[in-house]
């Protein structure tokens, strides 16, 4: 094992700042998202959004980026990760992967209005997966496992131990990217945005990252 998150650490992680925002954040209005990152850590994994005056939310964003540790995933790497999915509208939770300007996998990205759907994309080669879970195991409020394989000619995406999707096209050899967790907030354009000012949240309850 390479990687164990702990989500109140700084030493792991910087809260709040990352370079897939313009000008490092806080807002990032031309992804379609009601975000405004927050300078906040995140004990026990728990990721939140809650509603400001302005019509914003203040966001959960933690990335290993300018991090004291500096992890960076590589090709090989197996990231596995226990994470329960939120319940409420334009809840967009995920776990993606990005340097200089790009490099982005997408471990995962979830929206409550798609309830059985998982995203799953590969930006470093192209590819994507929008994969319907056949099981009822993916739900709002649902735990599931999580793991991502990222392979140099394949990367691979599995949910409770059961592969989803191989997407055939990999990262190459020499890939490296920093990692990103967080909760993003829907602007209504591609999905709805929150029906009233309630927080939203998703958890975290575990991520490792191994390399062979």
């Amino acid at each position: 094992m390479v990687f164990e998150a702990a989500f109140d650490s700084p030493q792991q992680w910087v809260a709040g700042r990352s370079s897939a925002y313009p000008g490092m954040g806080p807002t990032n209005r031309g992804d379609h998202k009601l975000d405004h990152l927050t300078p906040r850590y995140c004990p026990g994994g728990k990721f939140t959004a809650v509603h400001r005056p302005d019509g914003l939310w203040d966001t959960d964003l933690l990335t290993t980026e300018n991090s004291p540790g500096g992890f960076q995933l590589r090709t090989g790497d197996v990231l596995r990760a226990r994470i329960t999915l939120p319940t409420g509208a334009g809840a967009w939770p995920a776990i993606w992967t990005w340097r200089d300007g790009g490099n982005e996998i997408d471990a995962f990205e979830y929206h409550p209005d798609h309830p059985s759907l998982l995203e799953f994309s590969n930006h470093v080669r192209g590819g994507y997966r929008y994969w319907t879970d056949p099981t009822g195991a993916v739900a709002p409020g649902a735990t599931v496992n999580l793991t991502v394989e990222f392979g140099s000619r394949s990367v691979r995406w599995s949910v409770n131990g059961t592969l989803a999707h191989a997407d055939g096209r990999g990262v190459g050899p020499f890939w490296h990217a920093y990692l990103i967790v967080n909760l993003s907030v829907s602007d209504g354009t591609y999905h709805p945005k929150p029906t009233g000012t309630d927080p939203l949240s998703w958890t975290c309850h575990s991520l490792t990252v191994t390399r062979p």
